[in-house]
This record gives structure tokens, C-alpha cells and sequence, in this order.
């Protein structure tokens, strides 16, 4: 959340892993040749499933052990990041996870078997996207802003609520910090996924949802939904005519969702550099970056300190947000 929109590619440290890269030899190969396995909370064919497949695809052939991506899905994604936390720490099993997972869920359950900064190294990041305040048929054509849906609300009090999925993640606690902000009491309603959480707000059972950008852009584009703010600090070139939830008058409603590579804790730092170097560089691939497009989701490269540092901020920023909505997920 906190900073996240205020990092981008560094180009020389992306030609310092191209280079890396080029040299003879594998880079990761490991004396053991073990696989690297990529590990993903959630299902096959998700998007986070979808661009950990990605980069697969392209560290490869510089992979002499093979690379395979694992689905251990349950527990609403942290059955993943128990089994990555107690894997062997020498870089070959790596977690693919979005952010609320390690900055949100540890102030939502009030029972984690991980502590994000304890037992992990971050990585690396490879990817950021932005959230959306999307409105349904069942406002009508004339809220088209922030401010519309306020005073609709104000208006329609039994009627103020909003879709979202992952009790206890980003987009439930930004409808938290808008609820806030505005004044106007808004109430979350939590479905098992975008797809059942879009149904209902196309069918007007609801007046809005919060959601990745990849989930409703192309309802925006084809005019079934109106995108009234995105939650990222600028805007988005996939909707440039879409304010932001800080020029519609929330300054302090900032939010960015990004995906990122941990490995277990205590593995060598030379090891987490050299994952670092290969990610960066499939992420400045072509094919890689086609990919993340058509997920909407822009690339986004830090090295491992960088990483470390936005998942301190993000988790103390979140802190006080869930502290306040009185909010505890469900083990």
C-alpha cells in the first residue's frame, strides 16, 4: 500500500542482469541439481498461477535442474507460505504470493503460523497492479465519480455495501478506509472469488465491488461497469481518464497490489541476489511483459533490500487500518 506506487524499473540493473545472465554457464545451477519449484497458493489458472507459469517459462534454460510451479492451495493462501517456510533454505523452493497475504493477514487472524518477516527473505517483486471502486447497474447511470457514490450512500443507507473476495485482504480493508474516510457507513459483503463477487454486481444486487483491475476491465470496456476511482497514487494507462482515489479527495487512500518471490529464511544472501538477477531479467522479456499486460498488471523489479523494506512499510501501514474495522478473519 504505503509507497507502492512510487517504485519502478531501475534500467541499469536490469542491463546488470542481462549480463549476469549472458555469461557462460547456468546461473542458478546447483551442484544437487535440484528443480527450483515455484510455489503458488491458489489455483491453476488463476493469474498469479498464470505469471508464476511465466516466468517458469523463462528461467528454464538457465535452470540446469528444471523449474516446476506447485499449487499447494488451501487456507485461503497460506497453506503455501507454511510449506515454503519450512522448506530446505538453499534458494531450490520459492513462494509466489500476492502482497495481503504477508502485510495484511498478519494483523487479520489472530493465529498465523508465520511471521512475513521473520521467516522468509524476500526475493524479489515482479509485478504491481491497481484496485478499483467499480459501479453496478444498480446505482444508475448517474454516479459517476467518488463523490456520487458518497451521497448515494448517504441516501441509501440499507443499500451501502460492496463486494469483495479474501475477508481480511486488500480490497475488503480499502472499502474499510473509504468508509472511513467518507464518513458513511459501508458494509462488506465477501464472496468466494471475483467471478461470484462480478455476478452480482452485474446483476444489480449490489451498488459496487472492489477488485484487481484485471478482474473488471473488460466490463469497463464494454460499458457494463463504470470504474469511479482506481486506488493507486497515479493513474492507470489501461483507464487514463479513471481518477485516482487520492484526486477524488482521499489522499491518504492509497493502495497497490503486487506480487513477489520469497525465499525460506536463513537462505545464503548470495543465493537470494542471484534469484533476483534471473527474475529481473525474465520480467524485462518481451513475452514476459505481453503476458503481464493482458493481466493488466504493470512490471515492477526490486531488488531483495528494497523488496525487504516495502514489506515492513506495507505491513505497518496496514496495521493501524484493521486495528481500526475491529475486523479478525476467520481461521
Amino acid at each position: 500500500m504505503a509507497s507502492t506506487a512510487r517504485r519502478a524499473f531501475t534500467a541499469a540493473g536490469l542491463g546488470m542482469a542481462a549480463g549476469l545472465l549472458a555469461r557462460p554457464g547456468p546461473l542458478l545451477a546447483q551442484s544437487t541439481q535440484k528443480p527450483l519449484r515455484i510455489v503458488v497458493g491458489f489455483p491453476a489458472g488463476g493469474g498469479t498461477d498464470v505469471l508464476a507459469r511465466m516466468v517458469a517459462d523463462r528461467l528454464r534454460p538457465t535452470y540446469t535442474g528444471g523449474v516446476i510451479v506447485e499449487n499447494r492451495v488451501g487456507a485461503s493462501g497460506r497453506l503455501a507460505v507454511e510449506y515454503v517456510k519450512n522448506a530446505e533454505p538453499d534458494g531450490s523452493v520459492l513462494l509466489f504470493t500476492p502482497d495481503f497475504i504477508m502485510t495484511v493477514y498478519p494483523h487479520s487472524f489472530r493465529h498465523l503460523a508465520y511471521d512475513p518477516l521473520r521467516d522468509f527473505a524476500p526475493v524479489g517483486t515482479l509485478s504491481k497492479s491497481t484496485l478499483v471502486l467499480a459501479a453496478g447497474p444498480q446505482m444508475g447511470d448517474s454516479v459517476r465519480s467518488v463523490s456520487d457514490f458518497v451521497g448515494w450512500c448517504q441516501a441509501n443507507p440499507k443499500l451501502a455495501s460492496y463486494a469483495t473476495t479474501s475477508p481480511g485482504g486488500t480490497p475488503h480493508f480499502v472499502g474499510v478506509m473509504l468508509s472511513r474516510a467518507s464518513g458513511v457507513a459501508m458494509t462488506a459483503v465477501h464472496y468466494k472469488g471475483g467471478a461470484p463477487a462480478l455476478q452480482d454486481l452485474l446483476g444489480g444486487q449490489i451498488a459496487v465491488s472492489v477488485n484487481p483491475l484485471s478482474e473488471v476491465l473488460p466490463y469497463i470496456r464494454a460499458g457494463r461497469l463504470r470504474a469511479l476511482a482506481i486506488t493507486s497514487a497515479h493513474r492507470s494507462r489501461y483507464l487514463p481518464d479513471t481518477p485516482t482515489m487520492v484526486e477524488s479527495g482521499y489522499k491518504d487512500l492509497v493502495a497497490e497490489a503486487w506480487l513477489g518471490f520469497f525465499a525460506p529464511a536463513r537462505t545464503p544472501a548470495d543465493v537470494v541476489a542471484r534469484l533476483n538477477r534471473a527474475i529481473a531479467e525474465a520480467a524485462a522479456s518481451d513475452d514476459l511483459r505481453q503476458g503481464m499486460d493482458k493481466f493488466a498488471v504493470e512490471p515492477y523489479v526490486q531488488s531483495s533490500a528494497e523488496f525487504s523494506a516495502l514489506v515492513r512499510t506495507d505491513t505497518e501501514t496496514w496495521a493501524p487500518v484493521v486495528k481500526a474495522s475491529g475486523f479478525t478473519a476467520e481461521d
